[in-house]
């Protein structure tokens, strides 16, 4: 009897999972998607050399990334950063840095 409500909670953390990722509220952030604050600010602000990106839309930090990996855009060390991602991973982080307002 005691183990039934730790058998429930044990059952619905997948479902807690899911409910959190289809909201796109992922509170771990997924691999690569952590260094991007090395360089990139969180948040706006006057002056800064390296544009912010967390909270912005996925899609277009997708695009962009996309484009360094291409090499469509460069000066910068992103084109050698986005050819170290997949389409996929690009496409995690860039979701999960949209979440992040």
């Amino acid at each position: 009897m005691r183990c039934l409500p730790v058998a429930f909670a044990v059952a619905a953390i997948p479902l807690a999972t899911a409910a959190q990722e289809a909201s796109g509220l992922r509170r771990v952030a997924p691999p690569g998607a952590s260094s991007c604050s090395g360089c990139h600010a969180s948040r706006p602000a006057a002056g800064l050399a390296v544009p912010w990106i967390a909270g912005r839309p996925a899609a277009e930090i997708a695009d962009l990334m996309a484009a360094f990996r291409a090499g469509e855009r460069s000066g910068t060390v992103m084109t050698r950063i986005a050819r170290g991602f997949s389409p996929e991973e690009t496409r995690a982080i860039a979701e999960w840095l949209e979440g992040q307002r």
